[in-house]
């Protein structure tokens, strides 16, 4: 057996990674980049005949994740997706927004284009339709968890709770191997514990091969107290002020768990009444799709669904679903807070509310998930004099703020704790998900933990892997 690392490598995003021997070739994800220097590899040839992959076993729906499967279908690839079902039911929301923004980003860029008289690095066409993501949906294969699922002649999955989205998954794989079972376990994204909403993330005691991530490998997050307090403040400072506080939202959890907060924020008097804005089709959808999933919620806000206290629900929130609702939120005159996609402000509707906020210093740009490097977000919290949004340069003028606690990632601790569970250490650890930099400083923590409570050579063995893109390794 070995595995190919086709993305999520040396960055964040674009998360895919063949597993393959002389009977199978499985793909772990089928992710978009999103950084911008690396988005061009979205658009070149998958370096594997698509037609010969048996199947997807997908983790969540976030696109970095799921949304290059328009594109691997287009290309030939014909068998299951395997995925939990509320991942299956996002993945569908996430597609079709996803090929949406396509086809109205590749349409302006040629426009744009044709008047500046200049060509872009990407072809001025969308990478796919909406008729090439609804061609994905016939191949979804629902997966529960902790149920062991045949994905092909040799190989065996059982899907675990990620505790990072709703129907997000570690995927445990088991083949034989010289007549040996081996165990490999890809974490996907690793959620926290003790967040609301969603139940903690898995803890494992066995794998042969771990394949984590490492986004936050080197950063602590606060604590979940000070990052609420703080959204807060933030609010009322602004309110204050006379501006909006925009957040640039993902509309795959951070949007519900946002609401979760913001509807007990107003409930318990904690801030002063203020409209909130979701103008995310996609995330309404969403949310919609996590009312449908209650039995996937941990105890706690079970307990307030049946004491009729909605999560997601409130009387100052409006949903905007059409584009003039959207545009009709530039006439409010009061504060307000805008939460809109994408979050990492590479396309949708977020563009038009920064164009509108960022050059205003009574509003607040918040930012409450991570920003990869070449994304307009990052480039945003790094608090540029001035910035370019839809093809023109305004200066920076609002408040930029940044809580890391809201994050759905594990921080460097949390990662730990994750990887110290295991009872027998791996034979290899492969470290992914994670900029080049940060993957090395945690492999170093890692190594050096790992070493120093080691009970015996075996355990002092494992070896620790921050792999580059197309590199290959034999398990």
């Amino acid at each position: 057996m070995k595995v190919k690392f086709l993305g999520a490598v040396g960055n964040v995003t674009g998360s895919r990674f063949l597993l393959e021997n002389s009977h199978s070739k499985i793909l772990i994800d089928s992710g978009l980049y999103q950084e911008r220097d690396l988005r061009i590899r979205d658009w070149e040839k998958l370096p594997v005949d698509v037609s010969s992959v048996d199947s997807v076993l997908l983790t969540h729906a976030h696109l970095d994740h799921c949304g290059y499967l328009p594109k691997l279908v287009k290309d030939g690839f014909s068998g299951k997706i395997f995925c939990t079902p509320p991942t299956a039911e996002i993945a569908k929301i996430a597609l079709l927004d996803a090929a949406k923004l396509q086809e109205e980003d590749a349409q302006r860029k040629k426009k744009r284009h044709e008047r500046e008289g200049r060509k872009g690095p990407y072809p001025e066409v969308p990478l796919y339709t909406s008729e090439d993501a609804e061609k994905v949906f016939p191949l979804f294969e629902m997966i529960e968890y902790n149920k062991k699922t045949r994905v092909s002649s040799d190989i065996e999955v059982t899907y675990h709770d990620a505790g990072h989205v709703l129907g997000s998954a570690m995927i445990e794989a088991t083949f034989n191997q010289n007549r040996i079972q081996r165990a490999a376990i890809f974490s996907g994204d690793i959620g926290r514990c003790n967040k609301p909403i969603l139940r903690d993330p898995t803890f494992f005691q066995h794998a042969n091969y771990v394949f984590m991530e490492s986004t936050y490998g080197n950063k602590l997050h606060e604590e979940k107290e000070p990052a609420t307090e703080k959204l807060r403040r933030i609010i009322i400072e602004t309110q204050k002020k006379g501006g909006n506080v925009v957040i640039p939202t993902f509309a795959i959890e951070r949007a519900q768990e946002l609401l979760f907060y913001l509807s007990a924020f107003l409930r318990e008097n904690k801030i002063p009444p203020i409209t909130v804005f979701v103008d995310s089709p996609m995330a309404i959808n969403v949310t919609e799709v996590f009312k449908n999933y209650p039995e996937y919620f941990d105890d706690e806000t079970q307990k307030l669904i049946r004491q009729g206290k909605s999560p997601f629900d409130f009387p100052l929130l409006k949903t905007t679903r059409t584009n003039s609702e959207s545009k009709a939120i530039n006439y409010i005159k009061e504060p307000c807070i805008i939460m809109a996609g994408s979050g990492m402000c590479v396309g949708g509707r977020i563009k038009h509310h920064l164009v509108q906020n960022i050059t205003r210093p009574e509003s607040t740009i918040l930012f409450v998930g991570y920003q990869a490097k070449g994304t307009l977000g990052r480039e945003i919290l790094e608090r540029p004099e001035e910035v370019r949004i839809l093809g023109s340069t305004y200066p920076v003028k609002a408040r930029i703020e940044k809580i890391n606690g809201f994050s759905a990632h594990a921080d460097r601790d949390e990662l730990l704790k994750w990887v110290g569970s295991f009872k027998e250490k791996p034979e290899k650890i492969f470290l992914v998900h994670g900029e080049e930099e940060v993957a090395n400083d945690f492999a170093a923590v890692l190594k050096n933990k790992i070493h120093s409570s080691a009970k015996n050579n075996t355990a002092a063995d494992t070896q620790i892997i921050v792999p580059e893109y197309l590199q290959e390794y034999e398990l």
